[in-house]
């Protein structure tokens, strides 16, 4: 969560500030003291205690050579980075499993040029880096033990790439859930639903994932027309027809097809009209198929029925 100070209370604005008063008060007095009263015992006071955590000029006299070389250091592991990014930036293409990987790989970099500056950093501070990375090894080992969560999402991120179980892009439903993905990284994968939501997922919670985005999807329009339209002419318009639906649809890859009669209902008869798209334009495919033949039937005066009672009067003697 970002800091905002106006978020604050009243209470935490005022400890805040007495807060930031102080440590400026100290910093002041470890740096300009020894300047401005040199030889004194005041002086001599303030190098002895908090002297010595903000004496910044000599820090900076003794090992300057040392701030530069580290900086020099930041600066050209923040070039190379850039400089990868960017490179793998124009071999992803959009939508295609490469963007997946190329994720992947640069959120792995980011996570190496991290490390290799703390490392270099510290060779040029004289840190012993050896004696470093084993103690780094042992603590990592210790907490491997009680991050068995953490290896087993990284584990599975790496599954679900190499495996090409799903990539950016596609739609995935998951138990109840149904989403496009987003992003996938080394331990979650994100996740958007029909609202726009995000939802995040570990990727060793990810289990029984449907891949809807594999093959076309099936775009159903069900109508009703009444009992009185002739079935066999009417199913030679809609042929007809059809052919120029999939003009007006952009979305629709294969079809429209007329699919036949549905079921028999109460007071009219359901037909059937299919066509194929992807996955992710499914909803609105549906959508403009109902659209095109509602302005179909209404131009060929083709009938639909809605529910009607109808009431029989029996005679009376």
């Amino acid at each position: 969560m970002k800091f905002r100070f106006k978020d604050l209370s009243k209470p935490e604005k005022t400890r805040f500030i007495l807060v930031a008063v102080i440590i400026f008060i100290c910093l002041l007095l470890g740096i300009l003291v020894p300047i401005v009263f040199p030889g004194t015992q005041f002086a001599n006071i303030i190098d002895n205690s908090i002297g010595k955590y903000f004496n910044l000029w000599d820090f900076f006299k003794n090992n300057y050579i040392t701030i530069l070389e580290s900086l020099a250091t930041v600066i050209f592991i923040w070039i190379i980075y850039k400089v990868l990014i960017i490179l793998i930036s124009i071999f992803i293409k959009k939508g295609h499993r490469s963007e997946t990987v190329g994720n992947l790989v640069m959120s792995s970099i980011k996570y190496i040029a991290v490390i290799a500056a703390v490392f270099l950093i510290l060779s040029a501070w004289n840190v012993q880096t050896p004696t470093l990375l084993a103690g780094a090894g042992i603590i990592g080992l210790a907490i491997s033990f009680g991050a068995q969560s953490l290896i087993e999402d990284i584990f599975a991120g790496l599954f679900i790439i190499f495996e090409k179980q799903f990539s950016v892009g596609d739609v995935i439903q998951i138990n109840d859930f149904r989403g496009i993905v987003k992003e996938v990284g080394l331990r979650i994968t994100k996740f958007e639903d029909i609202n726009g939501d995000i939802k995040i997922i570990n990727n060793s919670d990810i289990r029984g994932a449907i891949n809807s985005s594999n093959v076309l999807s099936q775009a159903i329009s069900e109508v009703s027309i009444s009992y009185s339209e002739d079935i066999v002419k009417f199913e030679d318009m809609m042929r007809e027809n059809l052919k120029t639906m999939k003009e007006k649809i952009s979305t629709i890859k294969k079809g429209p097809f007329f699919d036949g009669i549905e079921k028999f209902g109460d007071s009219s008869i359901t037909i059937r009209v299919v066509a194929w798209t992807n996955e992710i334009d499914r909803l609105y495919t549906i959508r403009e198929l109902n659209k095109q033949l509602k302005i179909l039937f209404d131009t060929k005066k083709i009938e639909m029925p809605f529910p009607q009672v109808v009431v029989h009067k029996g005679e009376t003697n």
